[in-house]
């Protein structure tokens, strides 16, 4: 989902697109080796029948989207005219256009919004001020396993803005259901929650993303995107190709790909029309379409996860490295899902805590990319992990890769070996992400 990251409580977060527990579809789409993915597998013509289209599926086609099945959608891979590695270097250089419409947004409110949501994530939205938000994950209750992880943005004190992955929709809104039921059981005050599925969402992303959306904006609540500093949210207005003014669009400055961009939240009637005004808006030297192909690379140069390879419902936040989205008095005062299983886990086993046995890491692997399920072995060749994500990385030229290594080999600068195709592979480990951020924080961001 996965891919705005503010400050919720005292933790720093990012983005991400990027809600017996049923278990996501993490259907992947098999591309081609240049394209450095492992999420991908073409569908023949009478499964792709059964696949939902976004909104801008005919626009996709048109510009000769090479469209695949992902997350139960048919979603652009790339485009006739540019390889995978090209847009993923266009995207770092310039912008390109994504259309994300395939996840879940939700709408989130009343007197009891906060408390719901803080019941079922660990995140401090106390914290958090009005039109900030940042990554979460929602959590089981007993076993404190991600479920999904999730963008909560807070409109005002009592409206809360959702975002979850399209792949686990249907475990998603079973359970939401499920938990608001509970919650009101208990006593909980009351919560309005609604699935805004009339809602498409574009995501904006590289350094020319500002000067772009800029040019396309009639009226907005603030007076420059310069003052709309990364994580942060607000409404604006486009002057749409037959002269009228759009509906107020949700903007959040951020995204699933490390680079400065927006996601742009739009009604279904009018996503096209916006969409091309914005192509319009800029040369192709500026902004072109982008698909699934070089999102995959982007976001995994950045670090970022994506559900149901890099986390699931078995690992928890503390095994997954994002114990930082537990807010400062969510550690003190626990009461929320899973917390007696992971706040012992944030105290390591050195000081006297139950600390983790596995953490997920980075590494860079010679010779040949270290695909999803390859394992990790020490120097006398025991296993002691295995690969989530893995790729070849255009922007470094090395090959990438994030998995799950044993606790103690998992301290940046430790080599090891991976097994590729019954190879052994000289792999190091290393911090994420692999390629610095470039996220708008204001006048001193670089």
């Amino acid at each position: 989902m996965k891919r705005v990251g503010a400050q919720i409580g005292s933790t720093r977060s990012v983005l991400t697109n990027c809600f017996a527990p049923p278990t996501c579809s993490t259907q992947h789409l098999r591309v081609p080796r240049a394209c450095f993915s492992t999420t991908t597998v073409a569908l023949a013509v009478n499964e792709q029948k059964s696949l939902a289209k976004t909104p801008l599926y005919d626009l996709h086609v048109s510009h000769g989207g090479n469209m695949v099945g992902f997350g139960g959608y048919l979603m652009p891979l790339q485009y006739s005219g540019q390889s995978i590695i090209a847009s993923h270097h266009f995207t770092r250089q310039n912008a390109s256009l994504f259309d994300v419409s395939h996840m879940v947004q939700h709408s989130i409110t009343g007197p009891g919004a906060r408390g719901f949501l803080e019941r079922i994530t660990p995140s401090d939205l106390n914290e958090l001020p009005s039109r900030a938000g940042g990554l979460s994950v929602l959590l089981w209750p007993k076993t404190g396993g991600i479920v999904d992880d999730t963008i909560i943005t807070r409109l005002d004190s009592e409206s809360f803005y959702v975002v979850t992955n399209a792949g686990c929709r249907q475990k998603d809104l079973e359970y939401l259901s499920n938990e608001l039921n509970a919650y009101q059981r208990s006593g909980g005050n009351e919560v309005k929650w609604n699935v805004l599925d009339k809602r498409g969402l574009v995501a904006l992303q590289g350094p020319l993303s500002e000067e772009i959306l800029s040019n396309v904006i009639v009226s907005a609540e603030i007076t420059s995107l310069k003052d709309l500093y990364f994580a942060q949210t607000t409404y604006i207005k486009i002057r749409l190709a037959n002269g009228t003014t759009s509906e107020p669009l949700l903007v959040s400055r951020g995204g699933y790909t490390g680079e400065d961009g927006f996601e742009i939240s739009i009604p279904h009637e009018e996503i096209v029309d916006v969409t091309e005004v914005l192509l319009k808006s800029a040369t192709p030297d500026k902004l072109q379409l982008a698909g699934l192909g070089a999102r995959d690379s982007l976001r995994l140069e950045a670090g970022m996860c994506l559900y149901g390879h890099d986390l699931d419902d078995k690992t928890t936040p503390v095994e997954a490295g994002l114990s930082w989205v537990i807010g400062k008095t969510r550690r003190l005062n626990g009461n929320f899902h899973g917390a007696d299983v992971i706040l012992p886990q944030l105290v390591p086993r050195s000081k006297g805590g139950l600390g983790v046995s596995r953490r997920r890491i980075g590494m860079i692997v010679e010779g040949t990319p270290a695909r999803e399920g390859a394992k990790i072995i020490d120097i006398d060749g025991t296993e002691i992990g295995n690969v989530t994500s893995g790729c070849p990385s255009p922007s470094l030229g090395k090959n990438i890769c994030m998995g799950y290594i044993k606790d103690g080999f998992h301290r940046s600068g430790t080599q090891v070996q991976v097994l590729v195709r019954g190879k052994k592979r000289e792999a190091q480990v290393t911090k994420m992400p692999f390629l610095p951020t470039k996220y708008w924080k204001g006048p001193t961001s670089t």
